[in-house]
């Protein structure tokens, strides 16, 4: 016989010590009382005491009271256990690791983080800023779930989701002969030295830019590299050169640089997408993918 008693039969037992009547609790129970009778014998066989005491009237032996407290707690322990199963399936509870470059927060991120906290708030949401060219790795190797990249590169094994395309826009330092112009043609920008990133830290938009400047007639002259965009525009705003930057940037007004949006090559976008390791997208990523997505069409 097996000596560990099934979860059920602590619920019948619960249910009789309570009611302290094998009708009612059989009532409750949505079962007969025959089947009820043999489950709490087979629950006693298992103790190997007696739990209750039949007549003159149902009651609990000191055994019965023993396991009662302790079957209470059992239950309750998995009921939570299933409650938070339950949550998890359904994305409302559990860890997500997000990674995303840092160029994404004024354009998309910073309103999905907002309301996918107030969709989820047992959600524990673990935000980590990465490279691009990192992100592909820290998705294989599970330290992120999911991340909202610019530009990301096909990789295999991940799964990529455009979630907008936002248009590039000349940074230019103060008192640039352009800086008061609210729209220059990327051409003007032939001579001028640029400010960007290493290719190693962002590929997918160093070879986005360069290859927006060769449609406009001309190869990029980088004087200066650098890792972050807040370096990159200090660079800019120090008269180092110029740099194409997300359109959204112009709301975080650093410094006195000016933004002036291009004309010239067809498409003068730069893709944000969501990544995460194909088939394997957690429930809780589901709800944030959905986030950014609600973000994305808000955008229009």
């Amino acid at each position: 016989m097996n000596r560990t008693p099934e979860l059920r039969h602590l619920r019948y037992f619960v249910a009789v010590a309570e009611e302290l009547h094998f009708g009612r609790a059989a009532e409750r129970l949505g079962i007969q009382q025959p089947p009820l009778t043999q489950q709490i014998q087979r629950l006693e066989a298992v103790v190997g005491a007696p739990l209750l005491v039949r007549r003159p009237r149902v009651q609990l032996t000191e055994a019965g009271r023993v396991l009662l407290a302790h079957a209470r707690r059992l239950i309750a322990q998995a009921d939570r256990g299933m409650d938070e199963a339950r949550r998890a399936a359904r994305g409302e509870s559990g860890v997500l690791a997000v990674g995303f470059a840092a160029s994404t927060l004024p354009a998309l991120l910073a309103t999905a983080i907002r309301a996918f906290r107030d969709a989820a708030p047992g959600v524990e949401l673990r935000l980590r800023e990465l490279p691009s060219a990192a992100h592909a790795a820290a998705l294989r190797d599970g330290t992120i779930d999911v991340s909202v990249a610019r530009e990301p590169p096909p990789e295999e094994g991940i799964a990529r989701e455009v979630l907008m395309d936002e248009e590039l826009v000349a940074v230019l330092p103060p008192g640039h002969a352009l800086a008061g112009s609210d729209e220059i043609a990327l051409a003007a920008l032939a001579d001028e030295p640029f400010v960007h990133f290493h290719r190693a830290v962002a590929p997918g938009l160093h070879d986005r830019v360069a290859a927006l400047c060769r449609a406009a007639g001309f190869e990029p002259r980088i004087v200066q590299q650098a890792h972050e965009w807040l370096t990159i525009v200090g660079l800019v705003e120090a008269g180092l050169g110029v740099t194409l930057a997300p359109a959204s940037f112009r709301r975080l007004r650093w410094g006195g640089v000016a933004y002036a949006a291009l004309t010239g090559p067809a498409d003068r976008t730069t893709l944000v997408a969501l990544c995460h390791r194909a088939d394997d997208l957690p429930p809780a990523g589901e709800r944030f993918a959905a986030a950014l997505r609600d973000a994305a069409r808000a955008r229009g």
